[in-house]
């Protein structure tokens, strides 16, 4: 099965001359469709670092990245634009809701930027508004949900493109452990029923636990790649 994402020896410097922090050095991770995978570590590991060259923000020192196919880190802006637009989905701590814009808009947004018609994309996010729990909210700002109930809108966008990839940084990290782990479970659901493939980053262990796959990173570097579980207090 070809890999949906691949990390191939990637390394991140900042700062130079004598004063060189190594924030990544030499990733390698590949992952497959359907994979469910946490990415944990304590503070200044390079969980965020790695997320963000993943996701296109930032330029690995060495190395490359691969998503569905397409080299990344050798991409234009524009090109860049339109792969994040397109094939991968991102979730954030504080939601990154736009306060504007109703449920229902919020999660139509990617679509209606790749110019989908407006009454299909409506019936496509209704669906998919129903599927994450958000009956009867559709019509709600921001403001007017709960926080548990901003990240399902902010899950609902990720995936209403049908993207390649989803990526998560701390998703739980503003709800309270029983809300936490309801998303955790609507990921996991969405993940086992339409094959959806995740990594989140995370410092908590119940969500840890919840995953496929872990991958644990101290300086920089990949101490752990397998079952939770198996060394999960080494994170």
């Amino acid at each position: 099965m070809a890999a949906i994402l691949e990390i191939n020896d990637v390394s991140k410097d900042y700062g130079q001359g004598d004063v060189i922090v190594h924030a990544l050095q030499h990733i390698n991770i590949s992952l497959i469709p359907g994979d469910f995978v946490a990415m944990a570590g304590p503070s200044g590991s390079g969980k965020s670092t790695l997320l963000n060259i993943i996701g296109g923000m930032l330029k690995p020192t060495n190395g490359n990245v691969v998503i569905d196919g397409k080299d990344v880190t050798r991409m234009s802006n524009a090109a860049l634009s339109r792969l994040r637009r397109d094939r991968i989905g991102f979730v954030f701590q504080n939601y990154s809701l736009i306060p504007v814009l109703t449920a229902l808009e919020n999660a139509e947004y990617v679509l209606m930027l790749q110019g989908l018609q407006t009454s299909k994309r409506r019936e496509k996010v209704l669906a998919i508004l129903h599927e994450v729990g958000l009956d009867g909210l559709e019509n709600r700002f921001p403001r007017e949900l709960s926080g548990g109930q901003q990240q399902r809108v902010a899950i609902a966008r990720a995936i209403a493109s049908e993207p390649a990839l989803v990526l998560a940084d701390e998703p739980t990290a503003n709800v309270d452990s029983t809300t936490g782990g309801a998303l955790m479970d609507l990921m996991r659901m969405l993940n086992e029923q339409k094959g959806i493939t995740f990594l989140f980053a995370t410092h908590e262990k119940d969500v840890m636990l919840r995953a496929k796959r872990l991958i644990i990173l101290k300086d920089g570097c990949i101490v752990h790649d397998g079952k939770p579980g198996e060394t999960i207090d080494a994170a």
